[in-house]
């Protein structure tokens, strides 16, 4: 993981929460401060959100830019006003969205949260695998280690020699189970106790939100049937949980996978194996985070393109007028596409 704190920061966007109150709360377009107030870090998370408020309430993200970076996010103090203002906050966890956690631990508010990660790290919310065999690509949920950060970066299993053994928090590949299987329902719960009038409402919209999602890896499941151990190549792990349920095989060496997400340099060696995986045509397809990208992404992509390898995008946060189903299945197909173009 690129444990990118910014705690110093957010403890200065804290310090100005009580000047800034009245223009930093996410809002419902009431004033009343009875009003509930639903903030996300990311649109991501902000989609499942509302998916499951429905309209009853409007959930607020704090980020949207499709340029930004939440592991670097530095939270302003309007930020630090809407977490702290907030009757519920949704957020990644695991070190992902820093800033959320930083200013939580701050002791400025004292709002319901739902951590998408801690749902994956205890397993809650397994019940939702109904209909669907994860033994394989789950089989982890029991043996994560939440305070080790020695193999941040890695990926929870292994493909000939690559070593993958620990903790990736891009969660919201994670399909279906949690998250973000169990996060629509922990939100339908949290938000049942802040207003039991709209419990029935927020159950029904987690159950239908689910059933997409379940819709979702299906699609994903059927790559698998249609190109199974197929080889990709990926600039970093971040949809690894994806690749994972595909039933592909990441073959991007463990060297340059770790130091992109330990936040290093590649060395030289392990650059130049990695170009050879896409000018050989090693590898049917490469995800990319446009998000993230540096000198030795865009000559990945480069390399790709030259050899006629296709390119998926996997990106952080969602595009403009796409919410979170969507998004996911547009990502499903365009792999499903890519590798059916290499077949």
């Amino acid at each position: 993981m690129r444990l990118s704190s910014r705690t110093a920061l957010a403890a200065a966007a804290v310090a100005c929460v009580t000047t800034l109150a009245a223009c930093g709360s996410a809002t419902t377009g009431s004033d009343d401060e009875d009003t509930l107030r639903v903030v996300a870090s990311t649109n991501v998370w902000g989609s499942v959100a509302q998916a499951v408020a429905g309209d009853r309430i409007e959930v607020e993200s704090l980020i949207t830019e499709p340029s930004a970076d939440p592991h670097s996010y530095e939270a302003s103090p309007l930020d630090a006003a809407a977490i702290s203002d907030a009757s519920l906050v949704v957020y990644n966890g695991g070190g992902y969205d820093q800033f959320v956690e930083d200013i939580l631990e701050s002791g400025s508010g004292d709002p319901a949260t739902v951590e998408a990660f801690a749902l994956f790290e205890s397993g809650e919310g397994s019940d939702l695998h109904a209909g669907h065999d994860h033994e394989d690509t789950h089989d982890t949920h029991d043996t994560h280690d939440a305070g080790t950060d020695d193999t941040a970066g890695s990926t929870g299993h292994s493909h000939d020699g690559h070593d993958h053994s620990g903790v990736n928090e891009h969660v919201w590949y994670d399909l279906p189970p949690p998250p973000p299987g169990g996060a629509p329902h922990a939100v339908a719960d949290r938000l049942a106790e802040l207003d039991p009038e709209g419990a029935a409402t927020y159950e029904a919209n987690a159950a239908a939100f689910h059933d997409n999602l379940h819709a979702v890896a299906d699609r994903v499941a059927s790559i698998a049937e249609a190109h199974p151990d197929a080889p990709i190549a990926q600039t970093e792990s971040i949809a690894t949980y994806l690749v994972t349920a595909a039933g592909l095989r990441d073959e991007v060496p463990a060297d340059f996978a770790n130091a992109i997400e330990n936040g290093t340099d590649p060395s030289p060696v392990a650059i130049a194996a990695t170009r050879q995986l896409l000018l050989d045509k090693q590898v049917r397809a490469l995800l990319y985070n446009p998000q993230t990208e540096d000198k030795v992404s865009r000559e990945m992509r480069a390399a790709a393109e030259a050899s006629g390898i296709p390119v998926v995008e996997v990106s952080e946060t969602l595009p403009d007028g796409v919410d979170y189903i969507q998004w996911q299945t547009r990502t499903a197909e365009a792999l499903a596409s890519a590798l059916d173009t290499e077949s």
